[in-house]
């Protein structure tokens, strides 16, 4: 409503990042000295010293799980204790690590090496339980525990079952997944300390972030933007109308690079080529970040703070327009590199919709309108599709639209299949046990808004789909008006065994569906050419 009607709305993101910062110091010391014990045993009327033996966070190694405003005023703090700092952190850059004196390490090494474990995350569908009783099973049966981020990234049951089982001392938990609450099985034990959501209960925050709001307002009235605010900046009625359909399609090219990214990120390089480089594109970047920093950052990002957070998380951003562009009218690319590797999407619009037309180096057209995504970079080999799409139709998901494409015959291969429903882990399992094996590497929402699908890597083959004709006499796949098939996994399964059987192979595959509840299929196949097939889906 506020944007709606011209209003900036402005809040203040790291008023309180001190606070929470020295409360979760604060604790940590509690947590390795015994100090509530220690206080409410003395109260009761009993001089008991022995039993809060303590120890020293000096020369302690302190796991950060998490290296944003908070973690790193975390890191600094500790570091004044002297203690050893590791983060696990895959989206801020080794350069920022490196001037916090962190060393950046993946999330098991962290779990194995830490004296002490503090979680400064937001939750997300990602993080939701991201500590559970598989990572409980590496640490130390020396580790503490400090979570004053979010309540839900710690399994509370896998939590207290640990401390009981003596795998872990112990622990300090400032929030919870439903507050307030009176009632928790974290309260019966006594090796862990609870406060009631305290991270940001000082005076001072609170007046750092008043003070923060009321200049931005002034800012606002002053004719400046908002440094924070919470909906989209200004931008003249020219440039809205001719980028609005790419702001879209800006984010969602970033939160599907972000997910197909491995390793550390460094630089993102954002190139505009076409008519968009013509104008201020400074909206499309924003929105590139925004995407890309949606799943992982402790603040709300949008158009106008992403800047903002990449420039705090240490990301080198590049951007480069040409107003030459082959094939499209306009096209985004983002090129994202990491301490493994590369990673690069592309997108542009074609008749007023979305399309990811590059994901690394293969041309692909893919239509990000809702579901669920599944990449499978492979080997061509056969046997794929057929296989993977036998999970998904024993699962009852439907496969919406496909596409397979190759770099060369017998060569690397890119599937896309557009899911209507999420594959569960069980169905993943069987993915994974698929004779030669697959490795299931990332989730992959390529619209903010979607579900997440799951991307297969490093498969040695490829399934092929064409289709060899149907018999009239199958009357669950004949249409009065020739020959045609139901848009349904069990059909792309069936279609995909046939054509193994033959020996034949395919480049492509597309499912895209049309008003009246019908849909085209399009078989491109390398021995038998192009056929289409107009066919009533399972609902027409």
């Amino acid at each position: 409503e506020a944007t709606q009607r011209g209003i900036v709305v402005v809040n203040a993101p790291t008023g309180n990042t001190i606070s929470a910062a020295e409360h979760s110091i604060a604790l940590m010391l509690s947590l390795a000295r015994n100090i509530p014990q220690a206080n409410a045993v003395l109260k009761s009327g009993v001089w008991r010293r022995a039993d809060f033996m303590g120890t020293e966070v000096r020369n302690k190694t302190l796991g950060i799980i998490g290296l944003g405003n908070v973690g790193s005023e975390v890191a600094r703090r500790a570091r004044g204790l002297e203690m050893k700092l590791i983060a696990y952190d895959p989206f801020i850059s080794v350069d920022h690590a490196h001037n916090l004196q962190v060393e950046i390490i993946p999330l098991k090494q962290l779990l194995k090496e830490s004296d002490f474990i503090t979680l400064h995350l937001p939750l997300t569908a990602k993080t939701k339980g991201l500590i559970g009783a598989k990572e409980l099973a590496l640490v130390k049966p020396t580790v503490r525990i400090i979570n004053c981020a979010r309540g839900g990234l710690i399994d509370e049951e896998a939590l207290v079952k640990a401390i009981r089982e003596n795998k872990v001392t112990g622990a300090v938990i400032d929030v919870f997944p439903t507050e307030p609450t009176t009632e928790s099985i974290l309260f019966g034990e006594a090796n862990i300390i609870v406060t009631p959501h305290l991270g940001a209960s000082t005076t001072e925050a609170q007046v750092t972030a008043a003070r923060d709001v009321a200049k931005q307002i002034i800012d606002v009235f002053n004719g400046q933007p908002a440094r924070t605010s919470v909906n989209a900046p200004f931008i003249s009625a020219e440039t809205l109308s001719a980028l609005a359909p790419f702001i879209k399609l800006a984010a969602t090219v970033g939160k599907l690079v972000s997910q197909l990214a491995e390793g550390q990120i460094n630089t993102i390089q954002i190139k505009y080529n076409g008519e968009i480089s013509n104008y201020d594109t400074n909206v499309l970047k924003a929105a590139v970040l925004g995407g890309l920093l949606e799943e992982i950052s402790e603040e709300r990002v949008n158009l106008v703070n992403a800047n903002i957070v990449a420039t705090q998380r240490g990301l080198t951003v590049v951007e480069q327009k040409e107003a030459t562009c082959e094939n499209y009218t306009s096209l985004i690319t983002v090129e994202v590199t990491t301490s493994t590797g590369t990673a690069t999407v592309a997108g542009t619009i074609m008749r007023g919709e979305s399309h990811i037309v590059r994901v690394n180096n293969y041309w692909i057209d893919i239509v990000p309108t809702g579901g669920y995504f599944l990449f499978s970079d492979h080997l061509d080999r056969p046997g794929l599709i057929s296989a993977v799409s036998k999970v998904t139709g024993d699962a009852d998901v439907d496969i919406s639209s496909m596409h397979v494409g190759r770099l060369k015959p017998r060569g690397q291969a890119l599937m896309v299949l557009a899911l209507d429903e999420p594959l569960f882990e069980e169905h993943i399992q069987q993915i994974l046990s698929i004779p030669d094996g697959y490795d299931i590497g990332y989730e992959v929402g390529v619209e903010a808004g979607l579900g997440h699908g799951y991307t297969l890597k490093d498969s040695t083959y490829e399934q092929v789909i064409t289709f060899l004709g149907q018999d009239k006499t199958d009357e669950n796949r004949y249409i009065e008006d020739g020959y045609g098939v139901y848009v349904c996994s069990h059909f792309v399964r069936d279609v995909g065994n046939n054509a193994e059987e033959a020996g034949l192979r395919s480049a492509f595959v597309e499912v895209r569906y049309l008003d009246g509840g019908h849909a085209i299929i399009a078989f491109y196949t390398i021995d038998e050419g192009l056929a289409y097939f107009d066919a009533q889906t399972d609902e027409g």
